[in-house]
């Protein structure tokens, strides 16, 4: 199953990819013989207590491993957040979804979805993603993006310079779903003004809470609030889709600034364009992809560097040789990226996805264990590592993830070593992994 955001189909990481290896099934009737075993719990609320709570003591593979070791089997059924579910592990599971789309198995969301992203065009959400996904990928694809890496250190010099220079002591988590959300505000509509970016955060941060909630639509639930959310979000998109028009029209705005004119200039096979709100409903959704999946691998970039010094070592030398043979004041390009092997390297071992192979120490030898150099050589075996997807359920944002990712940890390490404040700080997954303190640390600026 692909994640609940409608739009992330075409964004970033696939549920099947990043949350537990989930892939939500209707069942059917005629085939209740041939159903793998499991059980689908209470009505309604299903398993989802027993799901959402191994992830919020920080050990969500839990809930994965203790059903394959009771069933005997890497295929089990459940039923989470409502629906119905069929679990897939392993990596002969992620071969057969990735290999299998269209053919065998299908995306499909639950109904909820369709709540917090309603669709302007009566479409399902699964529809409006497969429209989405093939419009990104002329935006999102490397060489396109190549353009935006100077943006992107320009941002991260911004946010650096207000956030965490001239302060001894630092809150982590929130301060990297603001840099990542700035990102995406920018380089998606154009917005970049702090203020701005700020008016929209704290919504964002309520409907990416209100995604993974069981879905009960009760005045002060996660999942209403979330629609609350949601509705103020695209009314505000609305406003700015608005203006851009103008903009377009007018020639005071670029056909290739953002995703935004993108949309807008780009009709379907039948020639026909998206409406405002229809453009505001995608737009809506890569911003909620944008916030939270990245701003959670840099969060843990932080944690397992101020833990692991060697690692920290590695990082620092190759990214100083890096900042050295820059000009002042000149921008990292796409070149200074592909240097950064070992940087993403680390981010790799960081990057949390699916534990049913990740964790499994028959596909990685000592899983728990920090080890950049497994991602050395040939890496991974085939279908073991796949925290972008794969086959058509490849992300399309994966070069997007890994520009932002790599362009914080140079501005990070250049600028500072760290301790954490909290030695054993809980890490909690709801419904992405982040520090249950916020992961505050002491810095210690380097000498210029």
């Amino acid at each position: 199953m692909e994640l609940f955001y409608p739009s992330l189909l075409g964004f970033f990481v696939l549920f099947v990819t990043l949350f537990f290896h989930f892939l939500f099934a209707q069942k059917s009737g005629s085939n209740k013989g041939n159903l793998p075993p499991g059980r689908t719990g209470f009505p309604v609320v299903g398993e989802s207590l027993e799901f959402l709570s191994t992830g919020w003591k920080g050990h969500p593979e839990k809930f994965i491993f203790d059903r394959i070791a009771k069933y005997s089997s890497y295929v089990f059924r459940t039923s989470l957040l409502g629906s119905p579910a069929v679990v897939f592990c392993g990596a002969a599971g992620n071969k057969f979804l990735f290999s299998n789309e269209n053919k065998l198995v299908q995306a499909w969301w639950p109904s909820s979805v369709d709540k917090i992203f309603p669709s302007s065009t009566q479409t399902s959400s699964k529809e409006e993603a497969i429209r989405l996904r093939k419009m990104l990928p002329n935006f999102l694809k490397a060489e396109a993006l190549q353009r935006y890496v100077g943006i992107m250190d320009e941002i991260a010099q911004r946010h650096f310079a207000t956030d965490w220079e001239s302060k001894d002591q630092v809150v982590t988590f929130p301060l990297t779903k603001r840099y990542t959300f700035w990102l995406a505000c920018r380089l998606f509509v154009s917005v970049e003004d702090p203020k701005q970016v700020a008016k929209f955060e704290d919504p964002f941060g309520v409907l990416a809470a209100g995604l993974l909630s069981i879905p009960i639509d009760l005045p002060g639930t996660p999942f209403n609030r979330a629609i609350k959310a949601s509705n103020f979000i695209r009314s505000e998109l609305v406003v700015i889709i608005k203006q851009r028009k103008l903009d377009l029209a007018e020639g005071k705005a670029s056909p290739t600034q953002d995703i935004l004119s993108h949309m807008l200039l780009t009709s379907d096979e039948n020639g026909k364009f998206m409406q405002e709100a229809d453009i505001a409903d995608k737009i809506l959704g890569l911003l909620v992809g944008g916030h939270d999946t990245a701003s959670s691998s840099c969060a843990s970039i932080v944690k397992f560097l101020a833990e692991l010094p060697e690692v920290y070592e590695g990082v620092y030398k190759e990214q100083m040789e890096i900042a050295n043979s820059k000009a002042p004041g000149e921008l990292l390009n796409f070149n200074d990226i592909q240097k950064m092997k070992y940087s993403w390297n680390v981010a790799c071992e960081i990057y949390w996805s699916t534990h049913s192979t990740h964790r499994n120490p028959e596909f990685f030898s000592e899983p728990l264990k920090f080890d950049p150099s497994r991602f050395e050589g040939s890496g991974p075996a085939p279908y073991t590592f796949v925290p972008f997807g794969g086959g058509p359920r490849m992300c399309p944002g994966k070069e997007y993830a890994r520009l932002e990712i790599l362009v914080f940890m140079h501005h990070l390490v250049r600028r500072f070593k760290w301790e954490k404040m909290i030695p054993n700080e809980k890490i909690i997954v709801d419904p992405m992994p982040n520090p249950e303190k916020g992961l505050p640390i002491r810095l210690y600026p380097h000498k210029a």
